[in-house]
């Protein structure tokens, strides 16, 4: 029964994008052979819990009823899948597979729990980006949020450090608590407070405020990875997920406007601002 439950886990973890990987890799033959041999497994793992439950129901043991329903055999199936998924949680949380058989390829082995948690993490990533509504992972991103969790730290490090085309960006009511977490403030003497804050794209800018400066300061962030040093000064933060980014403060800028004046000639009118210098050059596009 555990081997069967572990041969059906990696089917039941199938996607529609690794599955066509894996025709375009091995070819349709191989891949449907393999994927048949599994479903085997799995109707095997049904029948063999039938049968159980018929045994234990003659010994006087009050079990359900499993009958010959597809229905039924069903709901056994996620009996045992959920057992099994409990008996093997160390591994599946820590995301790893188990070995690989000749010639089987990723899409067989990859365990249900990575498979879920990427599935949830990207799900929280594109609500936390405003690309879709509630859900599984929206639910999981404001639990984690609201209490501090790891695993709102890194679904802000993957909008943080990705592609604004695909993971949108991150602003918004959640974005300045999630910034405050993701820098390592949260839960740390006074930490300061963040408004009007974007992240993504390997840029975060915003206005930070602390007891020095009620009013804040506008500054902006770029990821050591993606961007070159900033001209001027600035300083080098370290992220909760260990990531370097790059920090700039709004400088004092001339700001000059042009009027004419009583004579008809052009001339400036000067005023002393603060402003967050241009951002660097990116790596990709030296």
């Amino acid at each position: 029964m555990v081997l069967a439950a572990i041969a059906a886990i990696p089917a039941a973890a199938l996607t529609e994008e690794e599955v066509q990987e894996q025709v375009e890799s091995v070819g349709r033959e191989r891949v449907t052979g393999n994927v048949f041999i599994w479903f085997l497994c799995a109707i095997g793992f049904l029948k063999v819990a039938q049968k159980m439950d018929s045994f234990l129901s003659s010994l006087g043991i009050s079990t359900g009823r499993t009958g010959g329903s597809l229905m039924a055999e069903a709901m056994i199936a996620a009996r045992g899948i959920g057992a099994a998924v409990r008996g093997f949680g160390g591994s599946f949380r820590t995301g790893r597979s188990s070995s690989s058989p000749a010639g089987g390829g990723n899409i067989l082995h990859q365990s249900l729990g990575t498979t879920i948690g990427h599935s949830v993490r990207n799900s929280a990533a594109q609500y936390a980006a405003g690309q879709k509504e509630g859900g599984l992972g929206g639910a999981v991103f404001q639990r984690s949020l609201s209490k501090g969790g790891s695993f709102a730290s890194s679904v802000v490090s993957k909008i943080a450090q990705g592609d604004v085309k695909t993971d949108g960006v991150l602003k918004g009511e959640n974005a300045s608590r999630a910034l405050s977490q993701y820098m390592g403030f949260a839960g740390k003497g006074e930490p300061p407070a963040f408004r009007n804050v974007e992240i993504g794209g390997g840029r975060i800018s915003g206005t930070e405020m602390n007891s020095a400066n009620l009013h804040g300061v506008e500054f902006g962030m770029y990821h050591a990875g993606q961007y070159m040093e900033p001209r001027g000064d600035f300083e080098t933060v370290q992220a909760a997920d260990g990531s370097k980014w790059y920090k700039q403060y709004a400088q004092d800028t001339v700001d000059r406007k042009p009027y004419q004046n009583a004579e008809g000639k052009v001339a400036y009118q000067e005023k002393l601002v603060k402003r967050v210098p241009d951002p660097p050059k990116r790596k990709d596009r030296l």
